[in-house]
């Protein structure tokens, strides 16, 4: 044995330093492995991916060579998309879109006044940059921007006339005897310590209103700079009557997703809350509207809201026509938003209940502190679904007489000016990649928002 050993040792080595690892073999890994994989592990999965194949070879270069290769992109009437005008094969006609694409925006707003709508727009975007984004500095102040001024300038700009400048008045002279009492108050340490002594200076200061609602200050500071803007731009440029009857296209399809999504959240977060509360009258009333709205369809709920809201009311009081279906849509989607809510309230563990009640928080203070964090949370996909299918809802409001943007589509298509066999198709897509790119839009950020606040939970 001895002998053996001695005659193996010359040949004996042991490495010392890690070898390089190697890539994976592509049958294991690799675009390969996912093929087989994904698209055919199996006998139907195989015969799944090769119908999708064929349908795919078979669909899309057609649809290639009508909406790009045979495409019209320029012209000033029917004639550059007729075939026998043009003397060739005639695709999607573009230059209808482009002929179209104010009307599309604005509808049948004036022209003269269609900058108002372009800075509604602007102070859109920036309210959903505002929010959205996650690094976005002082996000009360942007709160308060989005669900208070935002729709206050967006109603005196849009609308204009009186009504708009009466609005107008009252917030500026609010946000000035606001802004006057934080200006009061800030001066009252100063008197108070005069008397006391500068040794109790501090003491004054703690105790005073203004450092306690020195976030509140920002936010009247704000809106005042906010109305005095409005009020020079109304009083120097004038901002005439805009009826609703003339708005229309994106304008109108922004607006009544707006209203639906940023009402519908904190009313389904209230009906939820409601539904699962001990009071009898409370929850009895909140499971009466949820089951109401929810038994019927969009289209009902339209009705109602066109023709019922004006007879709860004097007759000097009718709301608007486009009022009444920003209501019933915002109510439908408050149904269906309760019930997404309730799915994540039901889902936390009774343990954080327990724990918050054992701190001593009161309930409103355990569910904006403690449950409804988490269980938005987790509810996340439904709530971003409810919006998507809001957004794609809003389309219904053209049977109570509407000019949303399909509606506006659907104006065009009977104008002899663009009168094509090519027009309705190309007008059809223009309005499905609007849509796609709005949804896709929501969903993506969702998915990013999920992942964000789900990075604590991985293990």
């Amino acid at each position: 044995m001895t002998d053996a050993t001695t005659e193996l040792a010359p040949y004996a080595f042991v490495r010392k330093e890690t070898l390089e690892q190697q890539a994976a073999p592509l049958s294991v890994a690799g675009p390969l492995a996912w093929v087989r994989n994904n698209l055919f592990s199996g006998p139907v999965n195989t015969l799944l991916t090769l119908l999708c194949v064929y349908i795919v070879v078979v669909s899309v270069p057609e649809l290639v060579r009508f909406y790009f290769i045979d495409a019209v992109w320029t012209g000033a009437n029917r004639d550059a998309c007729l075939a026998e005008k043009v003397g060739r094969p005639v695709g999607a006609c573009w230059a209808y879109v482009g002929d179209r694409l104010q009307y599309f925006i604005y509808g049948s707003y004036p022209i003269s006044e269609r900058w108002r709508v372009n800075i509604v727009f602007a102070l859109f975007a920036i309210g959903v940059v505002w929010m959205l984004w996650n690094q976005a500095p002082k996000k009360k102040l942007g709160l308060f921007y989005f669900f208070v001024l935002m729709p206050i300038a967006a109603y005196v700009l849009l609308l204009g006339g009186a009504g708009a400048e009466r609005l107008l008045r009252n917030g500026l002279i609010v946000s000035l005897v606001l802004a006057a009492i934080y200006v009061v108050l800030s001066f009252v340490p100063q008197l108070v310590g005069s008397y006391l002594g500068a040794a109790n200076l501090a003491v004054v200061r703690e105790a005073s209103p203004l450092k306690r609602f020195s976030g509140p200050k920002q936010l009247v500071l704000f809106a005042l700079v906010v109305f005095v803007l409005l009020g020079l731009l109304a009083s120097s440029i004038g901002l005439p009557r805009v009826d609703t009857g003339l708005w229309g296209g994106m304008t109108v399809t922004f607006l009544i997703a707006a209203v639906g999504i940023v009402f519908s959240l904190p009313f389904g977060i209230l009906l939820a809350l409601g539904r699962r509360s001990k009071l009898p009258i409370i929850q009895l009333l909140s499971v009466i509207f949820i089951e109401f709205v929810r038994g019927v369809p969009l289209i009902t709920v339209l009705f109602m809201a066109n023709t019922m809201l004006p007879l709860f009311v004097p007759q000097e009081w009718s709301p608007d026509r486009l009022l009444r279906p920003l209501v019933g849509v915002a109510m439908f989607a408050a149904a269906y938003m309760a019930e997404v809510i309730r799915g994540g309230l039901q889902a936390m563990p009774k343990g954080q209940y327990e724990g918050a009640m054992s701190l001593g928080l009161g309930y409103w203070s355990m569910m904006r502190l403690i449950i409804l964090p988490q269980a938005l949370r987790i509810v996340i996909p439904g709530i971003v679904n409810t919006f998507i299918g809001l957004f794609k809802d809003t389309t219904l409001v053209t049977i109570v007489g509407i000019f949303d943007f399909l509606r506006t589509i659907e104006a065009t298509l009977v104008d002899p000016t663009w009168a094509t066999p090519t027009t309705r198709a190309t007008g059809y897509a223009f309005a499905a990649i609007f849509y796609f790119l709005c949804c896709w839009g929501m969903s993506r950020y969702s998915i990013s928002v999920e992942k964000r606040l789900a990075a604590g939970q991985k293990r």
